[in-house]
């Protein structure tokens, strides 16, 4: 190939470097919570009962309990739903999987997954993850639509819900 053939490929190649779009963000909170964690499970398990925790959330309505395909619309106390389809629940693995299929968040294909594992002591240590991409697809996003917006905005899902779920589990 001659010299000119490779200064053009690198230039395609350097313009597909800049062109690919958003990256995939992650955010994985966890708490330790005195209690077996069947007692956190009953908590976490309810597809409908994130009210019953959560202090951003006012209302749930489920379409189908806890069952894989059931829908919950969060209504949530500053304004605002959120959907969300179940993917899987495992009431022997203590696992939930869930997507967002639309709301205020400023994420896009949002995935989550909450688990319930027994830690020493009788303990259960409760991790939330989460998977998805900033709210604006495009490059040059608004601040309140970039990779920081969408991260802050669930990691403070994550930490307010957890926070919470501690206080209301030990009680």
């Amino acid at each position: 190939m001659c010299k000119s053939g490779v200064a053009v490929a690198m230039l395609i190649a350097a313009n597909l470097a800049f062109a690919h779009g958003p990256s995939r963000l992650k955010v994985t909170e966890s708490v330790t919570i005195n209690a077996e964690p069947a007692k956190v499970w009953a908590k976490v398990g309810d597809f409908n009962g994130m009210p019953g925790w959560h202090p951003a959330v006012a209302e749930s309505k489920a379409s189908d309990g806890n069952n894989v395909g059931s829908r919950r619309t969060l209504t949530l106390k500053g304004g605002g739903e959120v959907v969300e389809e179940i993917e899987e629940l495992d009431n022997n693995k203590m696992v939930l999987k869930y997507r967002m299929k639309e709301g205020v968040l400023p994420v896009t294909n949002y995935a989550s997954t909450l688990s319930v594992k027994a830690v020493e002591g009788g303990k259960s240590l409760v991790e939330w993850r989460g998977a998805f991409y900033r709210g604006y697809p495009n490059n040059d996003p608004p601040p309140d639509r970039n990779d920081e917006a969408a991260e802050k905005a669930i990691t403070g899902v994550y930490k307010a819900g957890l926070e919470n779920l501690k206080k209301v589990v030990e009680q």
